[in-house]
């Protein structure tokens, strides 16, 4: 007999993904499809403003209900059954808004100033909030994707503290010496940085002096 348990992986190959109302979409969905291919179970958590940024940035459209969404990323990546488990902004009842559930690994990609600001004083309005609030009283690991420009002293003091805290601020800003030659080698390079970070091995993007 299966149980509700049965669906989700050993706590080493989870991973929470959040993706927030900055530019950037991108970014989110090819670090979700490397995600999946190096065998992580992804929980997402989308917020409202994201799914505006995604029609706005992308063909994609997102069905409205989490189910149907993990159903279609699923199908969009290949990717194996339950792999992939998404939540609502109010379900609190979710692995990832209890420190005992949740995975110690969650991204924020990308990251807005708005989410950046609520994490940074705790605010936990919502999932996402809660989620991050949860790694960060774990002592896990929590990345967060900036995507804006110019920064305003606000911004740059909420990053400070959230560094202080033990996240890592991985701004959405890529390098040129790779010799770029579309936006998905540009894309490639974020998404080879936060898989570094999350000591996951990435084969997308060369590493500086492995060329010779």
């Amino acid at each position: 007999m299966t149980t509700d348990s049965d669906k989700f992986w050993p706590r080493n190959k989870q991973i929470t993904l959040a993706i927030t109302g900055a530019s950037g979409v991108p970014y989110a969905l090819r670090l979700l499809q490397c995600l999946l291919a190096a065998d992580f179970q992804v929980h997402l958590l989308v917020s409202s403003a994201a799914k505006v940024v995604f029609a706005t940035e992308t063909t994609e459209k997102l069905p409205s209900s989490s189910s149907k969404l993990a159903e279609y990323l699923m199908d969009k990546f290949a990717a194996k059954a339950n792999q992939v488990l998404c939540y609502g902004k109010d379900e609190w009842f979710s692995p990832v808004a209890s420190g005992s559930a949740a995975p110690k690994k969650m991204v924020v990609c990308p990251c807005s100033t708005g989410s950046l600001s609520a994490i940074a004083t705790g605010a936990s309005d919502n999932l996402i909030e809660r989620a991050a609030d949860v790694v960060i009283k774990e002592r896990g690991q929590l990345i967060l994707v900036p995507r804006e420009t110019p920064l305003s002293t606000i911004h740059l003091e909420n990053m400070l503290k959230l560094s202080q805290l033990g996240a890592t601020i991985l701004p959405a800003a890529p390098g040129f010496y790779h010799d770029p030659q579309s936006i998905e080698d540009l894309v490639d390079f974020i998404v080879a940085r936060i898989l570094d970070h999350l000591d996951i091995e990435q084969s997308i993007m060369p590493r500086w002096g492995y060329q010779a």
